[in-house]
């Protein structure tokens, strides 16, 4: 007799999810990476491709429509957080996901990426960022770092960037991630994580850009002081890091502390245990905002995962609502239930 708790393995493939147009990135670049990460989690949720739909806006990480086996739009400069709500919107059954920059999102996108999150639309969103224009090659971007040194600003940016966390949970978001490209195990996993979520997952991805901004996450992301300055966040776990995982945050007064167990007197019962599902985002935007300037380690993982009504949801459930109260069932009922009249 089966046992009927046996979980049966997945019916798709990551290959079930490739298309067969050639990869058109430059070799080495990160986008490859979550490309690939992208196939093995949609193989893992096991949907079907002809139910899933993504878009993208433009930029080098807006051509990943065309190396999906699935439904694609190639939309135009910043609006595909809007096509996306519009998709989600009208087919609720869809898995929908949006492919963009943090150029194409957070310029002249800004405004429908923090509207999305906003509403809560069951989409997700893949930022992924270089802190650079990579497609129009080679100007700061809104997450470029003050200083920087580019083609548009060849004496170095006189501002400073926006940080995606930031605008996200200050659009009441209920989902974020961070995770690198070079971790393909971890960005898989997460990427699967956010497709469960209900409402808006916006993840951000390290990417490196090798021909206008290489190297640019190298600080933290080099497998030789990787452990050391990242964190990998998990829901319900203490937040422990480091080579030996000796090394944990606490806090500090109304600051995040990062201290060794065992020095200073602190000691494993010190160490937070990281909540991803409360409402509260005081910790979550903490944590998000963490540098290894501020001699605090960078959050990867689930940093935020909270439940909250979903737009496309309520849509549905408002329009079956109505139709309950309507007897009208067709257009031309429609149109006979106002004044008519009859030419000859």
């Amino acid at each position: 007799m089966m046992d009927i708790n046996l979980k049966l393995a997945p019916s798709h493939q990551a290959k079930d999810y490739k298309s067969d147009q050639y990869v058109r990135w430059c070799p080495g670049c990160g986008d490859h990476a979550i490309l690939n990460c992208l196939h093995k989690a949609m193989a893992e949720l096991d949907i079907e491709p002809h139910m899933t739909a993504v878009v993208s806006g433009i930029g080098c990480s807006s051509r990943l429509p065309y190396y999906m086996n699935t439904y694609g739009f190639h939309s135009i400069h910043g609006r595909g957080a809007a096509i996306a709500t519009g998709v989600k919107t009208a087919n609720p059954e869809l898995s929908v996901w949006l492919a963009t920059g943090d150029g194409d999102s957070l310029a002249i996108g800004g405004n429908h990426f923090i509207h999305a999150v906003r509403r809560n639309i069951d989409i997700n969103i893949l930022l992924f960022n270089n802190k650079i224009y990579g497609l129009t090659k080679g100007q700061f971007s809104p997450t470029s770092d003050r200083g920087a040194i580019t083609k548009s600003s060849p004496y170095g940016t006189v501002e400073d960037p926006f940080h995606p966390i930031e605008l996200a949970l200050g659009a009441r978001g209920t989902f974020f991630a961070r995770c690198v490209d070079v971790d393909l195990a971890n960005t898989t996993e997460i990427l699967a994580v956010a497709a469960r979520h209900k409402g808006t997952s916006v993840i951000e991805v390290l990417q490196n850009c090798v021909i206008f901004n290489d190297a640019i996450h190298s600080n933290i992301v080099d497998k030789a002081w990787r452990a050391e300055r990242t964190i990998l966040l998990k829901h319900g776990e203490k937040m422990l890091f480091g080579t030996n995982k000796d090394k944990g945050l606490v806090m500090d007064g109304w600051n995040l502390k990062a201290v060794t167990i065992g020095q200073e007197g602190y000691t494993i019962d010190d160490v937070l245990i990281h909540d991803a599902k409360t409402q509260d985002n005081t910790l979550h935007l903490k944590l998000g905002l963490m540098t290894i300037e501020d001699n605090l380690p960078v959050a990867l993982g689930v940093i935020r995962d909270v439940e909250a009504l979903a737009y496309d949801q309520c849509v549905a459930d408002q329009i079956s609502e109505v139709q309950a109260k309507n007897p009208v069932r067709t257009l031309h009922d429609y149109l006979m239930t106002k004044d008519v009249w009859e030419v000859k």
